[in-house]
């Protein structure tokens, strides 16, 4: 799960060294067809991969393809415009918009305990976001409808089949982000790509397909409630190479606010992992 997340963030570094330069919708077709050519190179070998699903589960890909459309979008839109700690300290909030959804969409039961840890983690996302400041901007915004739309996600995957191989949900994504932004790329013209360029989107491909690989290989063998915390070194990995690559570092509100988010993640995931634990045998 670490190297996951390593990787998803040096996929989203390499993105943003491009600066804008390559336009939005013709990067994201570029990095799109690098992908989906390593995938069919490795056909198989990242795990089974076929589409043979039900009527049910072609539903739920469908929601969680545009799901990832919109994330795509809104994401590298802020990404391009807003420190990178800043946005993955945003996207911490994750486990408590998820937990949050489940309630409301699943009707799953939340006790009282996580939803106060929601709530609190809610009000360190202010803290990131600061609303009613000079600091806070539309970019603030995109990141957190991108938020939106991960949750989306994450809660349409939830429901999906054990049958359904964990490759054709990552294909399947990556097709409807490659051709929505096929069609999008021609409303702005294509701009030349540079070396440097081709060499960043190519490793943006890579990274973001060796994140999946390890994500699917930690979800086949490890348990879910006890490796999602490790999701939270993402946010280590950002301040990192935002200070190395781009020489950002968020101010101590931001990190107050990170660390609040994270305290409140790894206590919902916690008291989560309580609630679903099985009793013991009489």
């Amino acid at each position: 799960m670490m190297g996951s997340m390593a990787a998803f963030v040096l996929n989203d570094t390499m993105t943003k060294t491009t600066g804008g330069a390559v336009p939005l919708f013709q990067l994201l077709f570029l990095r799109g067809v690098i992908s989906i050519s390593l995938i069919v190179m490795l056909w198989g070998r990242l795990g089974p991969m076929h589409l043979r699903l039900s009527r049910r589960d072609w539903k739920l890909v469908a929601i969680r393809s545009g799901a990832e459309v919109g994330a795509s979008f809104f994401f590298v839109t802020a990404l391009f415009n807003m420190p990178l700690a800043n946005l993955s300290a945003i996207l911490q909030s994750l486990p408590l918009t998820v937990t949050l959804g489940a309630a409301l969409v699943y009707r799953e039961k939340v006790g009282w305990r996580r939803f106060s840890a929601i709530l609190v983690g809610f009000f360190g996302v202010m803290l990131i976001v600061k609303p009613g400041t000079d600091g806070f901007n539309i970019w603030s915004i995109y990141a957190l409808i991108a938020v939106f739309f991960v949750t989306v996600r994450d809660l349409s995957t939830r429901r999906l089949s054990k049958e359904v191989p964990s490759m054709t949900v990552t294909f399947a994504a990556v097709l409807a982000v490659t051709g929505f932004s096929t069609f999008a790329q021609f409303t702005t013209p294509w701009a030349p790509v540079s070396s440097a360029h081709w060499v960043a989107i190519t490793a943006a491909a890579v990274f973001v397909l060796m994140g999946y690989y390890f994500s699917v290989q930690t979800m086949r063998v490890g348990d879910v409630s006890f490796i999602a915390p490790f999701r939270y070194t993402g946010l280590i990995w950002a301040l990192i190479l935002g200070w190395l690559v781009f020489g950002d570092w968020p101010v101590p509100s931001t990190l107050a606010g990170a660390s609040i988010v994270a305290a409140t993640g790894l206590f919902t995931l916690y008291r989560e992992r309580i609630t679903t634990r099985p009793l013991p045998p009489l």
